[in-house]
This record gives C-alpha cells, structure tokens and sequence, in this order.
C-alpha cells in the first residue's frame, strides 16, 4: 500500500457514536476525495464502523485510531482496518503493530521520541498533540536534524492551520476533524462532509 502519509493530504479523525453512519460518511469523505479514515477506537461503534467501512466502502482506506494496548491491535486487524495510529508508543505496542503487518504511525511529541523510533528503523509518526506541542515551528526545529523523520500532525488543527503544516518538508499529511462538524453529523448531511471533504483535499502547502 501507499505510505498512509501520501494518500491524501488531509487524513479525517472520525469518532463514531452509531456504527449505522459509518458507510455514507466513509463515501462521503471519499468521493470528496479523502480515501484514508482514521475511526478512532474511542466509542462502542468503533471496531463496527470499521468493519462496516472495510466491508462496503472498497474505495476507502480505513483504519483505525487511539490503538494503545496490543489487544487493540489485535481487534483492530480482525475488523479489516488497513493502518493503524496510537497517540503515543510503548515498546510493547510497537512490537504489536510491527507484528500486525499493517502501515502504522506511532505518536510522538518530543525529539527524544522520535530519536527512538528512527534507532528502530521507524521512520513515518503522528505528531500529537500537534498544536500543544509546538506546532509547525516544532516541527520545522525537527526537519534539519532528523531528516528522515516524516509526520502526520494531528491535534488541534484546523482548515487554517493545515496549509502552514503541509507546507513544511518533513509533513506528508494532517489530521483533523473539521470536515466532521457535530450539526452536520447529527443531521447525516453527507452532502457537508462531502463538500467540506473536497475542500480539504484541495488543500496544499
């Protein structure tokens, strides 16, 4: 597969309430031009929605998010998710992930973290919490000296702040929820996301 930091630049984070709404968000999100869903393991739906997602959305790449525990991993795989993300990393999660034989991106949010998963021969990671732990000038501090290190920053991002990340060279891709608002979740106006998903893909650094 195609690193998950190259498939769009815009990776949706998705916390879902009722696995009913996975399959119209999931084409919603596609057809606006956003293949790669994050669905968050943060609700009783999650593991559903992403079966549900993996089953009757072939366009989409889905896979799933908050993984912190190896049993997590392990759900996750058998639900057909086809990456995986955690908001941080223990050297027992990331044996887990590195087992389960699906792309991952393990979350770090200082140097030293990063160090440590270059030295294991990782080089894609989730910069989390993007906007608390420094942002784009943290990011920019890391691009010289860990050259290798590439990034998808997730955490407070919005449609304004995404341009600034994606600019930078060592940024493949943001995450972020604003092509998700709560009225138009509630509402299932497909139509909102799609639109909002298009926009997202049309953005550039």
């Amino acid at each position: 597969m195609t690193s998950v930091l190259d498939l769009a630049p815009v990776v949706p984070v998705v916390v879902l309430e009722d696995a009913a709404d996975a399959v119209p968000l999931a084409r919603a999100l596609v057809a606006g031009g956003l293949p790669a869903i994050e669905v968050t393991l943060r609700t009783a739906a999650a593991l559903d929605a992403i079966a549900a997602i993996a089953r009757e959305v072939p366009d989409a790449v889905v896979g799933a998010g908050t993984v912190l525990t190896p049993e997590h991993v392990g759900a996750a795989v058998a639900a057909g998710a086809r990456f995986l993300v955690s908001p941080g990393w223990t050297d027992l999660l990331l044996e887990a992930m590195r087992a389960s034989g699906l792309p991952f991106l393990p979350g770090v949010s200082t140097t030293s973290e990063v160090v440590a998963l270059l030295e294991r021969g990782i080089t894609e990671m989730k910069f989390f919490p993007a906007e608390a732990a420094g942002g784009t000038a943290y990011l920019t501090s890391l691009a010289s000296p860990l050259p290798l290190a590439r990034f998808c920053p997730t955490g407070g991002i919005d449609v304004a702040a995404a341009p600034r990340y994606l600019a930078l060279p060592n940024v493949g891709c943001v995450g972020g929820t604003w092509m998700l608002p709560a009225e138009a979740l509630r509402a299932k106006d497909w139509g909102r996301v799609e639109a909002l998903a298009r926009e997202a893909a049309a953005l550039r650094g």
